[in-house]
């Protein structure tokens, strides 16, 4: 009897209550650990090897699960009651019995191919692939069984690595033992234990501290995962915009291996992408390695709002006295809608603010006239967006005596190479006192430049390097010299250089197509290219593989008919764009378009609808004089829009309630017969007012 007693002893000292079976994969011992949790009518077990190994021999050998009862109606037995919960060891499903459910689980398949695949080669951007990157191919399938099985427990019970014990009674507590059935002559592995009895049933808590920081069309989430880190494994994502319902947003279980959190204050991450100026609330769920789902976090929620698009610059200094200067500065007038005010700082000339001078210019000023000169400063002007953010111009330097800039500088040449590399060069300023020369560069004519250089350069020559793989076909230059006192120059003329075009056109896309009679109308977006110049459009009949060109024309050209059709016949369409450099775009995504064998009659009589305004729904209703036909295609519009199709019904109803209205409402509603031959009637249309 003692001896039992110091064997459950150890037992319980086996238990690993709240951490994920994952958490095994670090420990060294050749052991199996198991955890427990009850709810609230049966008991569930999960297990894990610790060593790759000795999972695989498990596999084939299976488990002993045995329960040993140790507590009933509160008082301790005197002498445990044993029983083996499995007729045989328990060991993972047959590859059969795994060939449903990993067609519509990804879970399963992923632990179908750790245990039965040839081969496993697993690839991805989660921070688990490089944990298994160095690892042998038994380590992979090993750690990629246990992770997936704490994702979800109906998998785990598949492979071998849970059980849900239903004969567990309420008054009772249990020592679940798991042991191997793998002779210890192959491998010695030790068994694992754990107490649990209904007594121990605890609701899931709800995850804690979630914050949203909303910044432009992004939304950074945060909540607290150190505190429920034993209980939870992974969470569940949901948003909703004002007015809707909540949606999940993650695709699977977001864990810690998705996304890095941070240890010292305990927290995880998850970034969202959104619509600024529109209204968002988060909240958060977590999932128990048992596959439970906790109850939602608190709410949190807010709106994004776009950065100011716009950087000042300041362009002009004039001195009125020794100490007085006004400062003028570039800012578009379209985005004063965006501002709150102005601000003139003094800065260190690197763009760090030292000092504030003057506050709350009106976002209409350009410039500001300052009296506290100092023998050198360096100004800048910063934008401050209604909703807080700010762009804040270079700095200038302002120096009461010689405040003469330089001449701008003249004779700008240059190209560029097939690689992108830039070669420029212009002529040298006859200022005497010249320090050097700022370079900088836009890819729009009309965009504001930005600074190439990070300091004064002394020479008249510059090398550039640009991207010719994207959409911009030409790169924009100016120069500015600066002298000895930082007093900058007008910006020259622009440089405008042409990339070597490599890049074909954007492909065209459909919009629309409609067929009349044998007539086929298409409509299409054309290339977006700036250098597209034809549009070629190419047809093909049925199932045949060679494309025929039916039109060809200018790029500005969106539409064509095609009066070359036949009843009864499918027709794919497909577009393609070339530009000045013969450069041809991709094929559009083809449309495929089959002409119906009409049928001249209408065989549809007496279309009705009236409106129950008890119900909230208008009823549908009409009679039909043949016996070919083999269904209804019903259409509904709000009357004035396209129409689209709202039900397909079998040929003998002849009634259709819609009740998705609105009040105060004008509907068209429209129906046509389908025949056996696959001919079809004229729509017969109606309108009535809800």
């Amino acid at each position: 009897m003692k001896n039992t007693i110091i064997i459950f002893s150890l037992l319980l000292t086996l238990t690993s209550q709240g951490q994920s079976v994952t958490d095994t994969l670090l420990k060294r011992e050749n052991r199996i650990e198991v955890l427990a949790r009850v709810t609230e009518n049966e008991a569930l077990i999960r297990w894990a090897p610790t060593k790759p190994i000795s999972w695989k021999q498990l596999n084939r050998y299976g488990y002993i699960l045995e329960r040993y009862t140790i507590i009933r109606d509160g008082k301790t037995l005197a002498q445990p009651e044993a029983r083996t919960l499995s007729s045989a060891p328990i060991v993972p499903q047959p590859l059969a019995a795994w060939e449903s459910i990993v067609q519509i689980n990804d879970n399963a398949a992923i632990v179908a191919q750790a245990i039965y695949g040839e081969t496993f080669d697993v690839t991805g951007t989660d921070k688990i692939e490089s944990i298994v990157a160095l690892s042998e191919d038994i380590e992979q399938r090993h750690t990629f069984a246990l992770y997936t099985a704490d994702q979800d427990f109906k998998v785990a019970e598949m492979a071998g690595l849970g059980y849900k014990d239903n004969t567990a009674a309420p008054n009772e507590k249990y020592v679940y033992r798991v042991i191997s059935a793998v002779p210890e002559q192959i491998n010695d592995i030790q068994y694992g234990g754990v107490f649990q009895g209904y007594q121990d049933y605890e609701p899931l808590p709800k995850p804690i501290d979630l914050v949203s920081t909303f910044t432009d069309a992004a939304t950074s989430l945060s909540w607290n995962f150190k505190i429920h880190k034993d209980i939870f494994t992974s969470y569940n994502i949901e948003r909703a915009q004002e007015g809707e319902a909540f949606k999940k947003i993650n695709k699977r279980p977001y864990t810690l291996l998705n996304q890095a959190a941070d240890e010292r204050t305990g927290r995880i991450y998850y970034m969202d992408s959104i619509a600024n100026n529109k209204g968002y609330k988060y909240r958060v769920q977590g999932i128990s390695v048992f596959g439970e789902t906790s109850p939602y976090s608190d709410e949190a929620g807010g709106t994004g709002r776009a950065a100011l698009g716009f950087t000042p610059f300041l362009t002009t200094k004039e001195f009125l006295d020794i100490n007085t200067v006004k400062l003028t500065w570039e800012f578009p007038e379209e985005a004063n809608g965006e501002l709150s005010s102005f601000s003139l700082n003094r800065s260190n000339g690197l763009g760090e603010t030292q000092e504030v001078l003057i506050k709350d210019i009106p976002p209409t000023a350009r410039s500001i006239k300052y009296n506290k000169l100092l023998p050198s400063n360096y100004f800048t002007v910063s934008a401050i967006g209604k909703y807080g953010s700010q762009k804040k111009s270079f700095p200038m330097l302002v120096q009461p005596v010689d405040s003469i800039p330089p001449s701008r500088p003249i004779g700008l040449t240059g190209k560029i190479d097939s690689s992108g590399v830039v070669h420029i060069k212009w002529k040298a300023n006859t200022d005497v006192d010249i320090f050097g020369y700022r370079v900088f560069r836009g890819n729009l004519e009309n965009e504001e430049y930005s600074q190439i250089t990070s300091k004064p350069i002394s020479t008249t020559a510059f090398r550039d390097s640009v991207s010719i793989k994207n959409l911009n076909s030409k790169v924009y230059y100016k120069i500015v010299a600066i002298d000895y006192r930082y007093n900058q120059s007008d910006y020259s003329e622009p440089l405008v250089l042409k990339k070597p075009d490599i890049i074909p056109p954007t492909s065209p896309v459909f919009k629309t197509f409609k067929v009349d009679e044998q007539k086929i109308n298409l409509s299409w977006a054309k290339s977006s290219s700036r250098d597209a110049v034809t549009t070629q459009l190419y047809r093909k009949e049925n199932d045949s593989k060679d494309w025929l060109l039916v039109y060809e024309g200018e790029n500005d050209i969106e539409q064509y008919v095609d009066n070359d059709g036949t009843e009864g016949t499918l027709y794919s369409y497909t577009l393609i764009a070339i530009d000045e450099s013969k450069l041809e775009s991709l094929p559009s995504p083809s449309v495929s378009i089959k002409i119906p064998k009409n049928n001249k009659d209408n065989q549809v009589r007496n279309f009705y609808g009236a409106v129950n305004k008890q119900d909230k729904s208008i009823q549908l209703s009409w009679s039909y004089r043949s016996d070919d036909i083999v269904e209804f295609e019903l259409y509904k519009s709000i009357t004035g829009e396209k129409m689209r199709l709202l039900r397909i019904v079998p040929a003998d109803i002849r009634r259709l309630i819609d009740p998705t209205l609105k009040i105060n409402t004008s509907y068209t509603y429209g129906i046509r017969a389908v025949f056996k031959d696959g001919r079809i009637s004229k729509l017969k249309k109606m309108t009535i007012k809800y």
